[in-house]
């Protein structure tokens, strides 16, 4: 680990500037995912500027009926809020299934959605990785690539995003708020995650010294019928190799609209307009949800080790729309 400078902020502007004023200053607030990096000297940030004190860890129902959650709310409390247990149980279910226990009571919101690979080729610096180090290759293209990504992927990076939650909230059209030097700003969590293309070293859209804030669930009365299932190596503390978050509005047998997204094959959380096409007006049953999981892996690319997740992706979003129909049984 290298040295570093350590500012404890009082208050967001405080925080916003120092960290504007040093491009290698890093946010800390749960520091479940940076400190590891740290310890690995895959992250080298010059400053760590501490954010726990920072009055960010509310939830809220607004008066439209949006959920507001604070960016530094841990994971085992939006898990098991009551407003997301019942109007996003996909939510619920994403944050449950993803780490350990002991993760999910100092995670937080902010930083589960800024968390980076578990790529074993970024994380070990004798390794080239287009993303650690621009330009050096990609050596998961011919190496043990089994847990990486088929959708999204480019020359330069097939890294597989790692977050459950960020998956749910994708389907859920959350916004995330944000404050920076040029004050604050709103986007779709969509539009967060860049795929890699040529530059897979930047991640997100976010300007330099911009501070999470906030994420905003906007009300979905049909998210109350949703599900977030998972496939993985073991059942605890694993990453998913194939995961789907899906919510139906159902009108006796059939689907009047659907959310679909899709986690662990992707290089960024998937949202799949197509799959969700294929749903509408369409019959509630195996066919028509076979019929989208096609639509959704369309395009998929694999490599050498990690095809099988082409067909496991799409039985598990096939089993995850037909768990979700039965009311998630």
């Amino acid at each position: 680990m290298q040295p570093f400078l350590y500012t404890a902020a009082d208050d967001s502007a405080t925080a916003i500037r120092v960290a504007a004023a040093d491009p290698g200053a890093r946010y800390l607030a749960g520091g479940t995912t940076l400190v590891d990096l740290m310890k690995l000297d895959v992250e080298q940030p010059t400053q760590l500027i501490d954010i726990t004190s920072l009055p960010l860890a509310e939830v809220a129902l607004l008066g439209d009926g949006t959920l507001r959650v604070g960016a530094m709310v841990r994971n085992s409390d939006l898990a098991h809020n009551e407003w997301v247990r019942t109007r996003y149980p996909l939510l619920s279910q994403a944050l449950l299934a993803g780490a350990s226990g002991q993760l999910r009571n100092m995670a937080t919101t902010g930083g589960n959605l800024l968390q980076r690979t578990r790529c074993l080729y970024f994380r070990d610096t004798a390794m080239p990785c287009n993303k650690r180090e621009p330009g050096s290759g990609c050596s998961a293209l011919d190496g043990a690539n089994r847990g990486h990504a088929i959708l999204g992927t480019s020359e330069h990076c097939i890294a597989t995003h790692p977050s459950d939650m960020a998956v749910a909230l994708v389907a859920l059209d959350a916004r995330v708020r944000v404050l920076g030097a040029d004050g604050e700003r709103v986007m779709p969590v969509a539009d967060l995650h860049r795929l890699p293309g040529d530059h897979p070293e930047i991640e997100t859209t976010l300007r330099p010294g911009e501070l999470i804030i906030a994420v905003e669930i906007p009300p979905l009365p049909f998210a109350s019928r949703s599900l977030y299932l998972k496939v993985r190596d073991r059942a605890s503390y694993a990453f998913a190799l194939a995961s789907a978050a899906v919510a139906l509005d159902l009108d006796g047998g059939r689907i009047r609209d659907a959310r679909v997204a899709l986690g662990g094959v992707a290089t960024k959380p998937w949202r799949s307009a197509t799959a969700e096409t294929a749903l509408r007006g369409q019959a509630a049953a195996a066919d028509t949800y076979r019929a989208a999981a096609e639509a959704a892996l369309e395009g998929a690319i694999p490599r050498r080790d990690n095809g099988f997740k082409i067909e496991l992706a799409k039985r598990t979003l096939v089993r995850a729309l037909s768990r979700a129909a039965g009311g998630g049984q």
